[in-house]
C-alpha cells in the first residue's frame, strides 16, 4: 500500500463540507453555508453555486460575495459566459483576468464588475453536468493546479447534494424527448445480426455512495485494495464459464479487460483521489466522471470503447466497496432486451446468457469488446442507436431488427403480429436456404458464381461451412489488432492466420493486409484522424510508411501457410507505384523465409482493392503486375460521388445501382477480362441479392458477404438467366437515370428471380 502524504487544504475543506452535509438543515441553506466555507478556505471574496435547470439553464442558487438579490434571478445559457462555458465543455476554467476572456458576459444585477480572477469547475453526476461552482477574487490571482482539484473534489460532493436533495425536480435533471408513450422506431447500426421482441431491461450503472469524505485515508486505501482483489477473484470465476471457454477473439477481449483491472494509471488516480480525503468509493467515483468526460472528448471511436471497459471496472469496485447487490441487476425476465448507454464485456457477462434476447446500445460499435462477446454467445447487437434512453422505459416491449439495425419501442399489436408472421417467414427461408447449403451457386444457363463470405474474426470463420460457402473472399486482419491492448508480434499474427487457414480446412481464404488509421486507430499508435479520415493516412499509406508493420504481416502470413496456397490483398492502392513497393516487401519476405529453411506457400496470389478511383485510369499497369483485383464497393461509391457514406443526411443521396457506378463495374471487368485477371466485389453490394444480380450480369463471378447473406444471393443465382439479364443491361446503362434499382427490381420480378 502507497503512503499517504500531507495533504491538508483539500482534506480539511472536505471536512468542514461534510459537517454541513450532515446537519439537518434544508438543501438551500446548506448550500448558502457552503460557499461561506469555500469561500474562507480558498480566500476568495466570492463564492457561488450555480445549478443547471431544464432547458439548459444555469441558475444562481447561492453566492458568497455577489449580491443576494441575484440568486434565482440570474440566469445563464449553457455557453454563455464563463459559467456557461464552464457547463458546456465540462472543464474547469482558471483565469487571472476573467474580464478579458472573449466568453466574458457581464451581468449588472450580481455586482461582480469589481472581480478580475475567475474559476469555475464543473459538477459533473452520472456524467452530466448539474451545475457549476466558481470562486472569484478582486486581484489577478493565478489559481495552482492543487487549488483546481481541491475545487474539483468539492464538486463532486456538491453534486451529489444537487443531484439527491430535491433542488430541483427529478422532471428537470432527466432529458425526455417526445411522447414516451407512444410506439417508437430508432435506427442505428449493425453490431450483430439477427431478430429479437422481448422485454427492455435498462443497465443501470450507477451506485449509491453515501459517505463522501474520509476520517482515515490509509483506511481507505486498504479497503480499495480489498475491493480489488475480490474483484479479480470475481472476474477469474466469471471468464472461466463454460460458455465463453472456447478461444477466439473473446478470449483477448477477456484477457485485455484483465489487464485494465490491473491498469497502474487508473489506480494512481483512484489512489491521489482517496489520498485527498475522499472515501475509497468517493475516490473511485471521481476518477469514474473524469474517465467519462474524457469519453465524452474523445473522438476515435476505438478509444472510446476502450474507456467504456474502464467504466465497467469503476462499478465493479463501487458495487464491492459499498455492499450493494451485484447480483441485483442480473434478474431478468425470460425474453430481455438490454438496453445500456454502453458497456464492458463483463457487465454483459453479469446476466444470464439464456435469457438475453438482444443487446442495444445509445454508443459502440461491431468492434466494441462487449459486441464481440455477444457474438461469442450469438446475442443481436445494435449500437449507436441516438436517443435510446430517453425514448423507452423500463418493461416497455421492444422489437429489434439486428439485421436491418432498427428497433421499434412499444410497437403496435399489429406490428407484434407482424414481428411473429416475418418470424415465421424467416424460419421457412433458412430452411429454403438450408436447403441449398450444398447446392452449386450456378445460374440456369450454366454460369458458375462464387460465393464467398467476410471475415474478420476467428469467431466468424465457423459459418464458411454452416452457409456453404466457398471460401472468405475477405479476411480483414486489421479486427484482431484493434482489440487487443498490444501491438501482436509475428508470433502472435502467425498463431492467428495459421488458424483461420486449419478452420477453413481447404476453402481459399484471401487475406487483407492491415486498413488501419484514419478513423480506425490502434490505441498503441498515435492518431492522426484529420478532418477527412477516410482520405487520410490509412491502409497502404500508413503500411508503406512503415515499412516494418507490412513486412511482420507478410512475413506472418508466409508462415502461417507452411506449404498451403496463399492469398494477400492489398488495401487502399491509389496508384500502381504502392503496389509494387508493398509487393516487394512480400517479395523479399519470401525469400528471407526460404534462406530461413521455411516452407514457402504452394501458391501465391497477390492482388489489389479496387477503391480509389484514380485506379481506374492505371488499369492496363495494374493487371500487369496483380493476380486479381477486388472491388470495395463502400469505399469506391463514397469516393466516386465525393459522399461520405456515413453521413446520415447523404445516406440515400447516391445509389449503388446508378448507372454510374454500374458503368465503372462494367469497364473495369472487360479490361480484365482482356487480361485474363479475376474480378470479385467485397463491398455491400455483394450481400444484396437485386445488386449481386446487376453485378452478375456485368461479368462478376466472385462476390463476398456477410455469411447471413450467401443463402438469399445463393437462391437469386440459381434462378437467373444471365442472358436476358445482359441484354437488358446493354439497353439502361447509359441513361442518366439517378438509379435503375426499380428497373432492376421490374426485372427481377418479371423474371421470377427471388431479390
Amino acid at each position: 500500500m502507497q503512503p499517504v502524504p500531507p495533504v491538508v487544504g483539500p482534506r480539511r475543506l472536505l471536512r468542514r463540507i461534510r459537517d454541513v452535509m450532515a446537519s439537518e438543515a434544508e438543501a438551500q441553506p446548506k448550500l448558502d453555508q457552503i460557499v461561506r466555507v469555500i469561500a474562507s478556505d480558498m480566500v476568495a471574496e466570492v463564492c457561488s453555486i450555480y445549478v443547471q435547470r431544464a432547458g439548459e439553464v444555469l441558475e444562481l442558487f447561492a453566492t458568497e460575495g455577489l449580491n443576494p438579490e441575484a440568486v434565482h434571478n440570474t440566469r445563464l445559457r449553457v455557453g454563455e459566459g464563463l459559467v456557461g462555458e464552464v457547463a458546456a465543455r465540462a472543464q474547469p476554467l482558471a483565469l487571472a483576468d476573467a474580464q478579458s476572456h472573449p466568453a466574458f458576459v457581464y451581468r449588472p444585477e450580481t455586482g461582480e464588475d469589481p472581480y478580475h480572477s475567475f474559476m469555475g469547475v464543473p459538477m459533473l453526476r452520472q456524467g452530466h453536468v448539474v451545475g457549476v461552482v466558481v470562486v472569484q477574487n478582486r486581484t489577478q490571482r493565478n489559481y495552482d493546479d492543487e487549488e483546481v482539484e481541491a475545487m474539483e473534489t468539492v464538486a463532486m460532493v456538491l453534486a451529489e447534494l444537487v443531484g439527491g436533495s430535491g433542488l430541483v425536480s427529478p422532471e428537470e435533471t432527466v432529458p425526455t424527448e417526445g411522447n414516451a408513450v407512444l410506439p417508437v422506431r430508432l435506427d442505428g447500426v449493425q453490431a450483430n445480426g439477427g431478430v429479437a421482441l422481448g422485454k427492455a431491461i435498462i443497465h443501470r450503472s450507477d451506485v449509491a455512495i453515501r459517505q463522501l469524505v474520509a476520517e482515515d485515508p490509509e483506511t481507505e486505501l486498504r479497503r480499495l485494495d480489498e475491493a480489488l482483489a475480490e474483484v479479480h477473484r470475481n472476474l477469474d470465476r466469471m471468464f472461466g464459464a463454460r460458455e465463453l471457454a472456447q478461444q477466439g477473439e473473446h478470449r483477448d477481449v477477456l484477457e485485455t479487460y484483465r489487464m485494465f483491472a490491473a491498469d497502474a494509471g487508473w489506480l494512481n488516480r483512484i489512489r491521489d483521489a482517496i489520498a485527498s480525503g475522499l472515501t475509497a468509493e468517493a475516490g473511485v467515483q471521481q476518477v469514474r466522471e473524469n474517465t467519462r468526460l474524457r469519453m465524452a472528448q474523445i473522438t476515435d471511436p476505438y478509444l472510446r470503447e476502450r474507456l467504456a471497459d474502464l467504466e465497467d471496472l469503476a462499478v465493479r469496485v463501487l458495487l464491492q466497496l459499498t455492499g450493494a447487490d451485484a447480483g441485483a441487476r442480473a434478474e431478468l425476465p425470460d425474453d430481455a432486451i438490454l438496453v445500456c448507454r454502453v458497456m464492458g464485456p463483463a457487465e454483459l457477462l453479469d446476466y444470464d446468457p439464456k435469457k438475453l434476447r438482444a443487446l442495444v446500445m445509445e454508443e459502440g460499435s461491431a468492434t466494441a469488446h462487449v459486441s464481440i462477446v455477444a457474438r461469442a454467445l450469438d446475442i443481436p447487437v445494435i449500437a449507436q442507436v441516438k436517443g435510446l434512453l430517453t425514448r423507452l422505459r423500463n418493461g416497455d416491449i421492444v422489437i429489434v431488427d439486428g439485421d436491418n439495425a432498427q428497433i421499434f419501442v412499444r410497437p403496435s399489436d399489429d406490428a407484434v403480429q407482424s414481428f411473429h408472421d416475418n418470424l415465421r417467414v424467416r424460419a421457412a427461408r433458412r430452411e429454403v436456404f438450408a436447403q441449398l447449403r450444398d447446392a452449386p451457386s450456378v445460374t440456369q444457363d450454366g454460369a458458375a458464381v462464387s460465393l464467398n463470405i467476410n471475415a474478420g474474426l476467428e469467431l466468424d470463420v465457423p459459418q464458411l461451412h454452416a452457409t456453404g460457402a466457398d471460401g472468405i473472399g475477405l479476411f480483414r486482419t486489421e479486427i484482431p489488432f484493434m482489440v487487443r491492448a498490444t501491438y501482436p508480434d509475428v508470433a502472435a499474427q502467425t498463431a492467428l492466420y495459421r488458424n483461420i487457414l486449419d478452420q477453413a480446412e481447404g476453402k481459399p481464404v484471401i487475406f487483407r493486409t492491415l486498413d488501419v488509421g484514419g478513423d480506425k486507430a490502434l490505441p498503441y499508435f498515435a492518431s492522426e484522424p484529420g478532418e477527412n479520415p477516410a482520405l487520410g493516412w490509412r491502409a497502404m499509406r500508413m503500411t508503406l510508411d512503415r515499412p516494418a508493420m507490412l513486412r511482420q504481416q507478410m512475413r506472418a502470413l508466409v508462415r502461417a501457410a507452411n506449404g498451403r496456397p496463399l492469398a494477400v490483398m492489398f488495401p487502399m492502392i491509389s496508384e500502381v507505384e504502392e503496389f509494387s513497393r508493398a509487393r516487394a516487401i512480400l517479395d523479399l519476405e519470401l525469400v528471407r523465409e526460404e534462406k530461413a529453411g521455411g516452407k514457402l506457400p504452394r501458391e501465391l496470389k497477390v492482388g489489389a482493392m479496387v477503391e480509389v478511383p484514380s485506379l481506374l485510369w492505371q488499369l492496363p499497369a495494374l493487371l500487369a503486375r496483380a493476380d486479381f483485383l477486388s472491388i470495395g464497393s463502400n469505399d469506391l461509391i463514397q469516393f466516386l460521388f465525393a459522399s461520405d457514406r456515413g453521413n446520415p443526411r447523404l445516406a440515400d443521396r447516391y445509389d449503388s445501382l446508378s448507372p454510374i457506378v454500374l458503368r465503372v463495374v462494367r469497364d473495369l471487368v472487360r479490361e480484365a477480362d482482356k487480361a485474363g485477371v479475376p474480378v470479385s466485389v467485397c463491398g455491400e453490394m455483394a450481400g444484396r441479392p437485386l445488386e449481386a444480380m446487376a453485378l452478375t450480369g456485368l461479368g462478376v463471378r466472385a462476390l463476398s458477404m456477410t455469411a447471413s447473406s450467401v443463402g438469399p444471393v445463393k437462391a437469386m443465382v440459381r434462378a437467373l438467366r444471365l442472358r436476358p439479364l445482359a441484354d437488358y443491361l446493354k439497353t439502361v446503362l447509359d441513361s442518366s437515370d439517378h438509379s435503375l434499382r426499380d428497373r432492376l427490381r421490374a426485372f427481377a420480378r418479371d423474371h421470377e428471380i427471388p431479390v
